[in-house]
């Protein structure tokens, strides 16, 4: 590292360290590419390092362990429906192709799974669990260990150079203040992230989004949007940027969070927890998606809802799956605790007779199997706990909603070559991750994000590491 020269010249240059960087540059270096992964911000990671760990494959032995009947078919329609059938059926169709393969890479690459039982009834269990930052310290390591795999962290790429064909020959960089030019002989590969923390960009493109609470990785500023937008590139799916329901408001009962405090992203109630707005009452089905919910709680009082639950789902915390570490919540303050629905109510400033019935409503209609009548959720055990919330101490978790990604951005194709405005491909650019828009649509598919990093990571790495000059 300390010959910088060294890092002036590789054949494929991946801008970006999380995990599409690095399954792209792990792929590219094991297809025989010289390889150069750059970071913007002191360590890998971004979003990857801070996210909950759960990767969506489908068909796995560990699933097969469970005795979950799950393929290729039953996984590819869970996507369509996710995305409200505006996601491309290109990049559909490439990641069902490709994730069971890149499961059983990782897993030989040294990165545990554990997959994550939910038990709601009519859904199947498809996240696998990794833990917080897990897969991408796996994978960092390994990249490491590669002959002519080279790491620069604090470099930020800020312009893509072309030659006189209009090909992508590689990017200028900021490194620790200093300007440099990489050349890339076979193309540069874009895993930059989203722009959630612009808000230059979330005013164009999801203003009502722009003052959100912010959570995921602290660069992700837009900078691989901005460089292959300024060749011609084409977008997908910016209509369909959503905030997540499930953020901690870590000051309440304060509205105004401070700028510089990192919410929790927790989501008990897709264990079971029920969700009430400031009234007391419920106000949405819990068996829908956290994008979905997002929306309606914009309808509420404040903006402001509470996920309420009791000792059962308390006990199935789990510190290694950050959605649901609720005693580490717990421990910092984020929670409320009380020996009755009566003092909970009081703990949150919420009408303690509408509480309580809330609560005697909901358990009365609570049985396993049934369809509750007042919102239709779909009635679980939820893991073996009962659907009831009858065993105190109970808590409550003041949440609102947080942009914790964009989940659009450049149009690819199937091998992950950006496309311009008028559908052309730029040579020798690609992209993954994030940065890319067109396999979310206008929903989102659980644990999706992550699997689609690495899948499209892998494709984008090997493709790039084949487009020799």
């Amino acid at each position: 590292m300390s010959n910088s020269e060294s890092l002036l010249d590789t054949d494929v240059l991946v801008v970006g360290a999380g995990i599409a960087g690095h399954a792209a540059a792990l792929s590219a270096s094991e297809a025989g590419a010289r390889v150069l992964l750059i970071e913007k911000g002191e360590t890998f990671g971004g979003t990857s390092a801070v996210s909950g760990g759960g990767f969506a494959f489908a068909g796995t032995d560990q699933q097969k362990a469970h005795g979950i009947d799950d393929d290729e078919e039953q996984f590819r329609a869970s996507l369509w429906e996710a995305s409200s059938g505006k996601a491309d059926p290109v990049l559909i169709d490439a990641f069902i192709a490709e994730q069971l393969v890149t499961y059983r890479w990782m897993v030989e690459q040294g990165v545990r799974f554990e997959l994550y039982r939910v038990g709601i009834l009519g859904k199947v269990d498809r996240m696998h669990s990794t833990g917080q930052g897990a897969a991408v310290t796996v994978l960092h390591q390994n990249y490491a260990k590669r002959d002519g795999a080279l790491y620069l962290a604090r470099a930020a790429a800020n312009r893509l150079v072309t030659n006189a064909a209009g090909r992508v020959v590689g990017a200028t960089i900021d490194h620790d203040g200093a300007g440099r030019t990489i050349h890339a002989s076979r193309g540069v590969v874009l895993t930059t992230g989203g722009f959630n923390r612009s808000r230059e960009l979330l005013e164009i493109y999801a203003p009502d989004w722009a003052g959100a609470m912010k959570l995921g990785g602290r660069h992700n500023t837009g900078d691989g949007l901005r460089m292959a937008s300024a060749l011609g590139a084409a977008h997908a799916d910016m209509g369909y940027v959503e905030a997540s329901f499930g953020g901690t408001l870590n000051r309440y009962p304060e509205i105004d969070e401070n700028p510089d405090d990192e919410p929790m992203l927790l989501l008990p109630f897709s264990n079971g927890a029920i969700i009430v707005n400031k009234t007391g009452r419920r106000f949405i089905n819990e068996g829908l998606n956290y994008k979905q919910i997002s929306q309606e709680l914009l309808k509420q009082p404040d903006g402001i809802a509470f996920q309420l639950f009791d000792a059962k789902l308390m006990a199935q915390a789990r510190r290694d799956l950050t959605v649901m570490n609720l005693e580490g919540a717990l421990e910092q303050g984020y929670v409320r605790k009380a020996d009755t629905i009566a003092a909970l109510a009081a703990a949150i400033d919420v009408d303690v007779a509408a509480l309580e019935d809330t609560v005697r409503r909901y358990n009365a209609a609570a049985t396993i199997g049934d369809m509750e009548p007042e919102f239709g959720r779909l009635i679980s055990d939820f893991g073996g706990i009962g659907p009831r919330i009858d065993s105190g101490p109970f808590y409550a978790i003041p949440t609102g909603n947080v942009l914790t990604t964009t989940y659009c951005g450049l149009k690819v194709d199937r091998e992950m070559n950006v496309r311009t405005v008028h559908g052309e491909p730029i040579a020798a650019l690609y992209a993954a991750g994030e940065v890319i828009g067109g396999f979310h649509g206008a929903g989102y598919y659980s644990a999706s994000a992550m699997a689609k990093a690495a899948v499209f990571g892998r494709i984008a790495g090997r493709a790039a590491a084949g487009n020799a000059a």
